[in-house]
Formats: C-alpha cells, structure tokens, sequence
C-alpha cells in the first residue's frame, strides 16, 4: 500500500476523470489525497473510504484573462504549499497532476524534492502553450494523455516517446450502467435527444438547436434535453426562443446528480455530440460521447480526426460541425429509421470493446503501479 495525491484545479468528484483514477487506484489499496477547488456547499476536507479530499477556498468566477491568470496563480500556490505539508506528514510515493494549465506541474516541486515521483495528466486545451507543455512533461517522470493522436501531437513537439502514455476518457460503468434505468423503445411520442457537460460555446450546442427548428419545420416531433452549466446559457435560451423551439429544448442549468442524468440517458432515442472542429478539438475525444455509448444509446457526433480514427461510419451518425443541415439530416435518418440506431449500438459495442474503462482503467493502474516502485 503506497500513498497518492492527486491535484486537479476543479471540484471532486464532479471531475469524471479524477473520480476515475482515484477510485482505480484506491482499488488496489492505495490512500489517495484530492488537492481541488470547494464548492459553496462542500466541505474543506472529506474522507470517502480510502480516498481524503482537501478543498482549497478558491472559487471560478468567468472573466477575463487576468481572472484567469490570477485563479491559476493561486490555486496553483496554494496547492504546491498544502501538497509540499502534507508531503512531510503523509510521504507520498506519487504526485499525479491534472492539468490544465500546464505549469500546474510544478506545484509537485516540493513534494517531489522530498522524493516523490510526478505523473503528469495531460489536458487538450493547453497546446498553444508549447514551451510551458515541454517544459512540464519533462520535469515529470511519465504523463498520460487522452488519445493517439494528443500523444503523437506531444512527440512532434519534443517529448520523449516512451514518457507519453494513452489513457482513453471511458466512462465507469459503474454509474452509466444501462440495467441501473432500462431504456424505453420508441414510440408514437417525440424523438428524444440529449446533451449534457459544460453548456460552452465550444460544444457547438447552437448548432444543435439550430438543427432542432429546421427540423420542427419540417414537422418531426424532436426535443432536446441539455444538462449542464456553462457561459452559454443564457445565449442558447435566447436562440431557442428565437427560433421558435424554446417549448421543446430544456435546460437543467445545472449539474444534475448523477442519479438523474443516467435516468434523462436512459429515456432519451440518441445522444449529440456536436463539438465544434479546430485543432485541438481534432486530437481528442468528448467525454460524453463514452458516457452515451456506455449506455447504449445511438451517437450523433461531429466529424473530428479522433472521432474518426477511434469509430467508423458504422458506429455513429457523423455530420460536420457547426453545419445545423447536416446535423438535421443526421437526426433525421434516426427518426425515419429507428432500426439504424440498433444497429449503431450493436456496432458501436463491438469496437469500443478495448476502449471501455475496466480495460483502461488497467493501463492506468499499470503506470501507476510502475511508477510508485522503489
């Protein structure tokens, strides 16, 4: 049994990818130690079995760029200095850091001059950042990103092959788990899709929307349910109601427990993934897209490098981002065949064998276990 503490700049265990890793690693009898964000309502520090979360009194507040720059400051201080005291009291073997931004690395300085070991977590929206990104990877002694093509883009750049790891943002089946809430076939009522993450521009939920009126005028009964909290909402309420489709969208405008958000999937006909392309959105996957097909739901997704060399056109409806008729058009080979999303399913089961979580969670606990020897 070795001791482990994450750092992550959000809030746990709302963060999919934390809950993950800290669970998997806990399941092989670890301590681990959250370093993270607290909520208005959350307690400072919380002990869930093996797993000990200390909350920083830092709280996101949207702004601009100094905002932001001096949130990361911040958080990034304070958790190099509660992680360097606990280093003393709890003598981690490793230091995982969630990033981004990437220099929040280096807030494991302390704790790794005290003779911890860092595993670095690479995030996608820090590529135009490449020295800081460099520079991080190699103060760290292995990172783990979230698809091939990220870990080739990192290589391209400078790191070294063997220090990059690949660890795919499957969902834990343990919670999206289709037998918890059965699904319901369609019948004579309206096609139901569904969305749900953060509500940000880049998510390309306008688009969806978009889609939804051209279909409505063309009298498919489709609604949309979006669970979420985001920047955008307000804007995409106002354009839903400008479009004339504001009876038929729902916004949850919040993030709903998980409970709930697994029975909204397991009602809806098909899940949408419309995130928009550029090239960072080409080198990785969109949480959610895993969540639906753990599932079992169809998934209309749009067209990015990753998407594509993960699934074939056989797995999903793809139409291409930012383009509401050709997400129209996808919907609407749903709607006048539903027998097309069964088979999407039972295709879409078959190649994302290999990427469901008790596989990856096994690549993770590999590079784990190897990292916290002697």
């Amino acid at each position: 049994m070795a001791r482990v503490c994450i750092i992550r700049q959000y809030h746990y265990p709302l963060d999919p990818r934390v809950r993950r890793e800290a669970a998997a690693l806990e399941l092989l009898g670890h301590e681990v130690d959250v370093i993270c964000l607290r909520g208005s309502c959350e307690r400072p520090r919380e002990r869930r079995g093996r797993i000990t979360v200390y909350r920083l009194p830092l709280t996101h507040r949207r702004g601009g760029p100094l905002r932001y720059l001096f949130e990361y400051a911040a958080f990034m201080l304070g958790a190099a200095l509660v992680a360097t005291a606990l280093q003393l009291l709890r003598h981690y073997r490793l230091i995982q850091v969630n990033t981004m931004p990437d220099a929040l690395v280096f807030a494991a300085l302390g704790p790794r001059l005290l003779g911890a070991r860092v595993l670095s977590n690479r995030h996608a929206a820090t590529l135009a950042v490449v020295l800081a990104e460099q520079a991080s990877i190699r103060f760290a002694d292995a990172a783990i990103t979230c698809t091939d093509q990220m870990r080739d883009a990192f290589i391209a750049r400078g790191a070294r092959p063997e220090k990059v790891r690949v660890v795919l943002n499957a969902s834990d089946e343990s919670l999206f788990d289709p037998r918890r809430c059965p699904s319901t076939a369609r019948g004579t009522g309206p096609m139901r899709l569904i969305c749900h993450g953060s509500v940000e521009p880049l998510y390309g939920l306008d688009t969806v929307i978009s889609a939804l009126a051209l279909l409505r005028s063309e009298s498919l009964d489709v609604t949309l349910q979006i669970f979420g909290e985001g920047s955008a909402l307000d804007e995409l309420e106002a354009l839903a109601a400008r479009l004339g489709v504001g009876a038929v969208v729902y916004f949850s405008r919040t993030f709903v427990p998980i409970e709930e958000l697994v029975e909204a999937i397991g009602a809806a006909d098909a899940g949408v993934v419309a995130m928009r392309r550029d090239a960072f959105r080409d080198l990785v996957h969109c949480n959610k897209m895993f969540d639906f097909i753990a599932m079992g739901k169809p998934v209309i997704c749009s067209r990015t490098r990753s998407a594509e060399a993960y699934f074939d056109e056989g797995c999903f409806r793809f139409f291409t981002a930012g383009d509401e008729r050709d997400l129209a058009r996808a919907i609407r080979d749903l709607h006048r065949e539903p027998e097309l999303g069964e088979r999407m399913v039972r295709r879409t089961a078959e190649v994302s064998e290999r990427y469901r979580w008790k596989h990856q969670r096994g690549a993770y606990q590999a590079l784990a276990t190897a990292l916290l020897e002697p």
